[in-house]
This record gives structure tokens, sequence and C-alpha cells, in this order.
């Protein structure tokens, strides 16, 4: 994504971006959302989250492995078949005169501990609860999506497992072509990651949270899963949100007229000052991206849309449910199945 490329250094030789950023929001912010006011008085309250008690989350990858088990594990390459793994992570320290207490010190990805390459194993590897699903956008190493997916997960307190689906990107400035391919070559693989987790028996709802160009390649695979299932795969799909979704508005109106009643789930954060979306529809020969969308424009499509124009305090504001806690109360929200 190209927010933190561009205000970033490798994370290896520096203080961790986000965890500055956490520092800063864990002060809150004192206003709602558009459309959603109130929510910071009357939100789900935040336990701790599930990666807390557990440092482990699933990743499903399409990326083609290197260097075995270690650093950088996956890269962009797209591989033969789907591995699915778990990664170890190392927690920040949370004691009150840490370096995290500061923001110094952040999340860590320790290892990858590889599971199988059938999506079938999933089920028993999610367990019996409630899942929630990370897919990453534009410019990403398999690393920062991984820890990408572990600061949502952490930051809206997730109870559940998590997952980050990690589809192959050069993690370059320019090369928005091959990853938009990978993107869409990546959505028979997220299909079947679906489709094994919602007719698994006993297992819970699946919630998806796609950032940037992950919602593309999200919405085609929820097509095609609405297309084998029909309504019955309805109460399987728990929240599906797209934050700053990287999709041209046409594609987006016709896909979500193909996956009937799933509509009703999708919750878009937009951003009319997302200037990584403006460069990404001049990319696109001037085609509003619908993350950058005025609210009424989306909303007549018939999804719920947060406006989230007024939260960001960056230059490009494309990464706002990372950094923004208002925008991470909607998603929390729409998780529990509430409405501002």
């Amino acid at each position: 994504m190209i927010v933190r490329r561009l205000l970033q250094r490798d994370s290896r030789h520096s203080v961790s971006r986000r965890a500055l950023l956490g520092g800063l929001v864990s002060a809150g912010s004192a206003l709602a959302l558009g459309g959603c006011a109130g929510l910071g008085a009357t939100g789900a309250r935040f336990d701790a989250s599930s990666l807390s008690v557990d440092p482990t989350l699933l990743v499903v990858t399409t990326r083609k492995p290197v260097n075995g088990r270690t650093k950088p594990w996956f890269g962009p390459e797209r591989a033969t078949s789907m591995t699915v793994a778990r990664a170890k992570l190392v927690a920040p320290d949370e004691s009150r005169l840490s370096l995290a207490s500061v923001g110094l010190d952040d999340w860590r990805l320790d290892r990858i501990e590889p599971v199988s390459t059938d999506a079938g194993d999933l089920a028993a590897q999610a367990g019996a609860g409630d899942v929630l699903i990370y897919v990453h956008g534009f410019k990403q190493t398999f690393e920062t999506a991984v820890l990408d997916g572990v600061h949502l997960s952490d930051g809206i307190k997730f109870r559940g497992r998590t997952m980050v689906f990690s589809w192959p990107s050069k993690a370059g400035l320019f090369d928005y072509a091959y990853d938009r391919d990978s993107a869409m070559w990546s959505r028979d693989a997220f299909e079947r990651v679906l489709s094994a987790l919602v007719s698994a028996p006993g297992g819970g709802r699946v919630h998806i949270v796609a950032h940037s160009m992950g919602t593309m390649l999200t919405l085609e695979s929820l097509r095609q899963l609405y297309a084998r299932y029909g309504d019955t795969v309805t109460s399987k799909i728990g929240a599906v949100v797209f934050a700053s979704p990287d999709i041209d508005m046409d594609v987006f109106s016709s896909s979500i007229q193909r996956i009937g009643p799933l509509t009703g789930k999708i919750t878009v954060i937009a951003s009319t000052n997302d200037r990584a979306l403006a460069l990404s529809g001049q990319i696109a020969g001037g085609m509003t991206r619908v993350g950058a969308a005025e609210k009424a424009t989306i909303a007549r499509l018939g999804v719920r849309v947060v406006d989230a124009s007024q939260e960001g305090w960056g230059i490009i504001n494309h990464d706002l449910f990372l950094s923004n806690a208002e925008v991470q109360r909607v998603i929390r929200r729409s998780i529990d199945g509430t409405t501002a």
C-alpha cells in the first residue's frame, strides 16, 4: 500500500511507524464518523484480543515460497499451489514502563510453520469460533501483509481465529499492473478458502476485511462463492468490510448485483481525500475508485458506507482502518452485528 511505503523506512532498521501510530491513536478520537454519531460512546466492550493470548495466526498464501522457513518466507512470484501455514508472532511488551507504552515497540513475525497445501485443512485449524480474514492491498511484502493483519485484529480486539490471505505482490511502486493481475489470479484460491470455511460443520461466521486492491479479489471470490452456494451461504458470512476499495465504480456495481443478500453484509470505508486512490484512478484512465467516491454515490448501490474523509491526519489517508481508532470501532461494530 502506498501510504506506509512512502513514509516508512525498512522496519528492520527503524522504529515501526505502526507502533508510533498506535501510541498516538491510543488517546482515541472524540469525533464520530459521518453516519455513526455516538459510536465511540456506545461501541462494544473492547476486551483483550485472541492474538494477545495466543500470538499465532493462520496464513494462506498464493506466493511462491523462498528460503525455506526463514525470512522473507514467501516472495512476489506466483506459486503453483496454495500454502496454509501458522505464523508465530512476538507481541509487544505492554507493561507500564515498556517501550510499547510510548509507541516504541511493536508486533514481530518470528517464524512460519507450514501446515499443508490443502484448503480443506483450514476448517480444523480455524476451530469452531468466528474467523477474521484480512486481505491486503497493493505494494505489500508477505511480512508487512501479515503484520497489518495482526494490527487489525489486535486493534479491534477480535475474539476468534485471525487469518491473513496473502497474494503475490511485487511490493514496488511501479508494479501496479502486476499486482492487479496477481490479485485477480488469486481469486479461485480465495474462493476455495471461503468454501472450506463456510461448508465446515460447526464452524462460526467468516468475517472479511479487505484493503485497497484486495477488495477486487475479495468481491470476485464472493461472487464465485455465491454462484456455488446461493442464499445458503448468507448465514455463514459475517461482516465484509472494504477499506479504501481500489475498484472501478462500474465494476463494483455490476459485481454486487450478482451476490444477492451478501450485498447487505458489506461496509465500505471511503475517503474523498484518499490520495493513493486518486493516483490509482489516474492510472485506470480517470475512473473514480469506490474508496474515493462520495458517500451518497456508493450508498445508492445498497451497501453501508462510512465516510472517513474527516478522520485522517496524514497526507495520503489510505490506511485509516489501521491508523484511526474510530474507523476500527466501525469495523468492530460491523463484526458484532450492530450499527451506529
